[in-house]
């Protein structure tokens, strides 16, 4: 039986980051990339500690494994990883609503990732369910960025209710569709393609 919960133990967060590095790009060929999507990010274990900290990421879990993650990242950690300031760095220029994505008060799906043997079996859309039950009331949205050649990743956000809101390009030249899931937005239907 798989449940969603979230972080409580060390363990939790070893377990995401064995998660992740099984999913980095350099440890998957150009097939597994094209075809199951990749995470982009290498957290350190205090990292995610800190990011817990202010947050508490949501898991999924069989037994004790953690069989997938959907980290949850605040603007008290957007120094912490130096590949996601340009996101952050967006978020104070782009327009939504009529206001900069800085003036709401907003959660950052800071990476998620489930495991290759549970994909396909709507895992991640009740990850994402339980994220937006326990984070809706305290947050206006849910907003992420995907590298554009993540197709798997950027069809799936699409599925749950995202919606494409920018696209950039980051100084080392990698180009990022920033996505968001407006929780105010209950009757919305989701968007049909990015």
């Amino acid at each position: 039986m798989i449940v969603y919960t979230t972080v409580a133990t060390d363990r939790d967060i070893q377990q995401i980051m064995e998660l992740q590095q099984l999913n980095l790009p350099q440890n998957l060929s150009p097939q597994e990339k094209n075809d199951q999507g990749f995470v982009t990010v290498v957290h350190s274990f205090a990292t995610l500690k800190k990011m817990n900290d202010a947050e508490p990421s949501l898991v999924a879990k069989e037994g004790d494994a953690v069989i997938g993650y959907l980290l949850a990242m605040t603007t008290l950690t957007r120094h912490d990883i130096p590949v996601l300031i340009p996101m952050f760095q967006a978020f104070d220029e782009v327009i939504y609503d009529g206001r900069k994505i800085s003036s709401f008060k907003y959660l950052v799906v800071g990476q998620v990732c489930i495991a290759a043997g549970y994909r396909g079996r709507g895992i991640l859309d009740d990850c994402y369910a339980a994220y937006r039950k326990h984070f809706e009331l305290t947050y206006d949205f849910a907003i992420t960025e995907i590298h554009t050649t993540n197709r798997r990743s950027i069809n799936a956000h699409v599925r749950i209710g995202f919606k494409l809101l920018h696209i950039y390009t980051d100084p080392h030249g990698d180009v990022w569709e920033i996505v968001i899931w407006d929780w105010r937005k209950k009757n919305e239907s989701p968007a049909v393609t990015l």
